[in-house]
């Protein structure tokens, strides 16, 4: 109540003084994760966001609009009404060489696709960015690997993220999943009607596929077994592991990959994929733990600034099909985001590839387990959640007008 009580406060004569809405990023907000696609819904209509990073934990500055402040109360979102001489103030303050602060603008909404197989038949209810897309209301499009090779959909798209799949093929895997059996048939039957004999050479295209979407310009953000595996197939070359991997030991071209080298691959009926996962198997609580997110430059390092904007910076450990990466196998020249500083437990890391950049983040559900099972997370009862913060970071990271990193 207290924002729009300001908002009445500057009005003289029906009209508004006001010059910028403020969409604090702090404590203060009511709602975090519905903040984003607010700012997704102004660069929808084409009104441009600033991003004020590390300002009162990453808040967005929009020019004012009955409409703006109109949808901001609809969602529920803490916005703060400032005029000329208040923004000038603000923006002053960000620009000074004393504060770790900078100000990127943001003019174009994304195109947004998600890499699943959820169908009328296979929900997959529990991907935590379909979760949070829905509930943060950013539209996006689901996409799977008909679409991808048939269609060259790919093309469509500024950023693609890869849910908790296996790239390498290894349908023996896949059986413990859940709806093992219907992801197992789709796969099959797709790979047959595509002209594929084997699953994993199919997989090898879509690999080949999102490869070169990022290389070109495109934005690839992977959670959980989607980034283990992605990067697996990639040094593995098109060999059909399900079908070599027990019975010689597996040339891997390390130099392939996107972040990892050296790991081993674990035997197909393992139900881990390699020595890059570490912490566990599954969608269980992951205990009290937990990940630290690294402070960087925000006027030099501007691309992990964006990526790690929160209001906290303690991060509570969530399990998955690969929960952690393994450090001593994190590439040197990848940029570790955060970590768990008492194990070596890389949680969450970026690179750049040709004119594309992609992002890393290991785990399944950022608020699964906590005594709820494998059902999808209910978000309206973590709406300040930063472990999802990360992930719709990754999904504004497009808009954003960004510079190399420096260090």
């Amino acid at each position: 109540m207290r924002s729009w009580v300001v908002l009445i406060a500057f009005m003289v004569s029906g009209k508004i003084l006001a010059s910028s809405l403020l969409i604090p990023m702090d404590n203060t907000q009511r709602n975090h994760l519905k903040a984003y696609g607010l700012a997704f819904y102004a660069l929808q209509h084409d009104i441009p966001v600033d991003w004020l990073l590390n300002y009162r934990g990453g808040s967005f500055l929009i020019d004012y609009s009955k409409e703006i402040a109109s949808e901001c109360k609809v969602r529920d979102v803490i916005v703060e009404i400032l005029n000329d001489t208040e923004v000038n103030k603000l923006l002053n303050h960000i620009e000074s060489p004393a504060v770790n602060m900078n100000l990127v603008r943001m003019e174009r909404a994304p195109r947004i696709a998600v890499y699943s197989p959820k169908n009328e038949i296979i929900l997959d209810e529990t991907d935590a960015v379909i979760l949070v897309l829905d509930y943060a209301e950013i539209p996006y499009d689901i996409i799977y690997d008909e679409q991808i090779l048939k269609d060259d959909a790919l093309a469509r798209y500024d950023w693609l993220h890869l849910h908790h799949e296996d790239f390498t093929g290894q349908v023996s895997k896949v059986q413990f999943r859940q709806s093992a059996q219907l992801e197992v048939k789709l796969l099959e039957t797709t790979a047959a009607q595509l002209g594929y004999g084997r699953v994993s050479a199919m997989k090898y295209d879509v690999v080949k596929k999102i490869h070169a979407f990022c290389a070109s310009g495109g934005y690839l953000f992977a959670m959980c077994s989607g980034a283990e595996t992605f990067d697996i197939a990639l040094a593995a070359n098109g060999i059909d592991l399900e079908n070599t991997l027990d019975e010689l030991d597996v040339p891997l071209d390390y130099a392939k990959s996107l972040a990892f080298e050296n790991y081993t691959l674990e035997p197909t009926m393992n139900r881990s994929f390699s020595t890059i996962n570490v912490g566990g198997w599954g969608y269980n609580d992951s205990g009290p733990e937990f990940f630290t997110l690294f402070e960087f430059s925000a006027k030099w390092d501007v691309i992990p600034s964006i990526l790690t904007q929160n209001h906290e910076y303690l991060i509570r450990e969530f399990s998955g099909l690969t929960t952690a990466f393994n450090k001593p196998h994190v590439k040197p020249d990848v940029l570790i985001l955060a970590e768990n500083r008492q194990r070596p437990y890389v949680r969450y890391i970026y690179g750049e590839l040709g004119n594309g950049h992609w992002t890393y983040y290991s785990g399944h559900d950022p608020e699964g387990g906590r005594g709820r099972g494998r059902g999808p997370t209910d978000l309206s009862l973590f709406p300040h959640s930063p472990g999802y913060r990360l992930i719709l970071n990754n999904v504004l990271f497009p808009s954003a007008s960004k510079k190399k990193r420096k260090t």
